[in-house]
């Protein structure tokens, strides 16, 4: 991860912007980010990993084609060369101009509506979208050697993606373009106006609608805390409600399993315990 100070001449060298005042966002999944306020705005800046340049930058031209369909969405800010994103010693690092509003808060049930419907409303709208840069969705490798970091481990990352095999050959899905992190903090609403809104879209790729709810659900602390954001999102999403029934409990532990998995390959043993504890709560 980039330090401070790199961070400043990075975005002063490639997009002229001067900070006043960095703040790191909540770690995510996919990305790191950093919300950023210079004399011309406030910025939220993010790093990929630099194999995932081509997924970032389809998610920035997805943020674009929302935008134009008046859902608001971050808008990418260009390098003074033109560019999506910029390659860092640490990754690809991207630019967006933030929504105003506040963050929605997952443990709140009116935020949790609003975040379950704008998600249904982003699907909905990005049902069709094309990019170079969007990938199908990768199942974890269940004989990566990093997965033998705690015993119980593989055999959990095995069982897990078997299972979500087995759901994606046997039942019809509904797939389109994934967030890949759409927690609550990637929403805002701006209480003046009454609009919400996505601060970005992430590295993303093609697979299943109902991952990114199962994502969403595990960052409401699972289905248990997740009714409001559910009847949300079926209110406004392009799923079924059948659809989502069946496939939420066999995705919300491939996303747990995910989450493992990037923890060991990491080497983050606090987030290893937290994916650890939800999974053995899942069973």
């Amino acid at each position: 991860m980039p330090d401070d100070e790199l961070l400043r001449s990075t975005l002063r060298e490639q997009w002229h912007l001067i900070p006043s005042k960095i703040t790191e966002r909540p770690k995510s999944v996919m990305s790191r980010g950093w919300d950023v306020t210079a004399a011309t705005g406030r910025y939220v800046a993010r790093l990929a990993e630099s194999g995932a340049r081509q997924p970032m930058e389809a998610g920035l031209v997805a943020a674009e084609h929302l935008r134009l369909r008046r859902i608001d969405a971050g808008e990418p800010i260009r390098t003074l060369a033109g560019a999506l994103t910029v390659d860092t010693a640490d990754g690809a690092l991207a630019v967006q101009r933030r929504l105003p509003g506040r963050h929605l808060d997952g443990r709140d049930p009116v935020d949790q509506q609003w975040w379950g419907e704008r998600l249904g409303v982003v699907h909905k709208a990005l049902q069709g979208f094309r990019h170079a840069g969007l990938r199908p969705w990768q199942l974890p490798d269940p004989d990566a050697p990093h997965l033998d970091t705690e015993p119980w481990l593989r055999g959990t990352v095995t069982a897990a993606v078997a299972a979500a095999t087995r759901l994606t050959v046997t039942d019809r899905l509904t797939y389109g373009t994934l967030h890949g992190d759409p927690g609550a903090d990637v929403f805002v609403l701006d209480p003046a106006t009454g609009r919400s809104g996505v601060l970005h879209y992430g590295a993303c790729g093609t697979g299943p609608l109902v991952y990114d709810v199962a994502a969403a659900v595990a960052d409401a602390g699972g289905p248990e805390h997740a009714g409001e954001l559910l009847d949300g999102y079926l209110a406004a999403g392009p799923v079924r409600h059948d659809e989502l029934d069946a496939a939420l409990p066999v995705l919300l532990r491939l996303r747990w399993a995910v989450q493992a998995e990037r923890a060991a390959r990491r080497g983050c043993a606090r987030a290893l315990a937290i994916a650890r504890a939800a999974l053995e709560s899942e069973s």
